[in-house]
């Protein structure tokens, strides 16, 4: 089953929080079709998203919670990723007030400074809440999600996320029309898109930290305030996959990854430092 969400206020917030209602529940396999403004709340036509209230409004605009019939903590939320389409302009900022606007038109992006790049359009945030309850900020990324920032998180992509929280309370937005590795003024070329995603459970998956299915790659992720740990979450994460998915003993898993095994920096802006570990399925034959 299909379902949409309307580009409105009960759907719209700007904070994580397993106390927030859902606006939507659905059954594992349901889509889930929506519309969200950029990051900084701001519409297809230019104008801002209102009304917005602090600090529940304060961070990204994400379409959600949705609520997953039947999910368990210590489950797995497996989030297909169907389309991402970009609205028709978007924004890279450096220090305000310096900023580079973009005409997105199909498969390219203008540059206000005259350059043309390929779109490769999809969402930074795409995560549930923490295991406490209040408010939290959308800008860290998480165990079970949230600002991810990464590249490789097209549609035809599946991302896999521990759930925290019975329910998954599930929440996506921060339209990005393409990004570098690393993010590294703090911004993609930040617009509204619409999308739409498929929530499947996996309960026989257990994770403690996300990891993704990309077009012939397995990819895992890491994420802490030091690189360098975040790239052995990252590296650990792909480790404990080789053993799950290729049927490798630990210490083969661990020798095979240094040869073939590639880890990337996912963003370097969001307080958690982001890695993700990338291995081909032609890794070897």
């Amino acid at each position: 089953m299909i379902h949409e969400l309307a580009l409105e206020r009960r759907v719209l917030h700007g904070h994580f929080s397993r106390d927030r209602e859902p606006v939507l529940t659905v059954s594992s396999g349901d889509s889930v079709r929506f519309a969200v403004p950029s990051s900084g709340w701001t519409l297809d036509d230019g104008s801002p998203f209102e009304p917005r209230t602090s600090p529940e409004d304060d961070g990204h605009a994400l379409a959600g919670p949705i609520e997953v019939r039947g999910a368990r903590a210590g489950s797995t939320l497996a989030v297909h990723i169907d389309e991402v389409v970009p609205g028709p302009w978007g924004e890279t900022l450096t220090a305000w007030p310096h900023r580079i606007t973009w005409e997105l038109d199909g498969q390219v992006g203008r540059a206000s400074t005259g350059q043309v790049v390929p779109l490769r359009p999809f969402l930074g945030v795409l995560g549930m809440p923490p295991v406490g309850h209040g408010i939290h900020s959308t800008i860290p990324p998480r165990p079970q999600g949230g600002n991810i920032d990464c590249k490789e998180l097209v549609a035809g992509t599946t991302l896999f996320l521990p759930i925290p929280v019975d329910g998954a309370l599930f929440s996506a937005g921060d339209g990005h029309a393409a990004q570098g590795d690393g993010e590294i003024s703090g911004t993609a070329i930040e617009c509204p898109v619409r999308a739409q995603v498929t929530l499947d459970l996996h309960d026989e998956l257990d994770l403690d930290w996300p990891c993704a299915r990309i077009p012939g790659a397995w990819v895992t992720f890491g994420f802490d305030e030091h690189l360098g740990l975040a790239a052995k979450k990252a590296a650990d994460g792909m480790i404990a996959l080789m053993v799950r998915e290729r049927g490798l003993e630990p210490d083969d898993a661990l020798a095979l990854a240094s040869v073939v095994v590639d880890l990337r920096v996912t963003q370097v802006v969001n307080g958690q430092l982001g890695v993700h570990a990338v291995l081909r399925d032609d890794a070897w034959s």
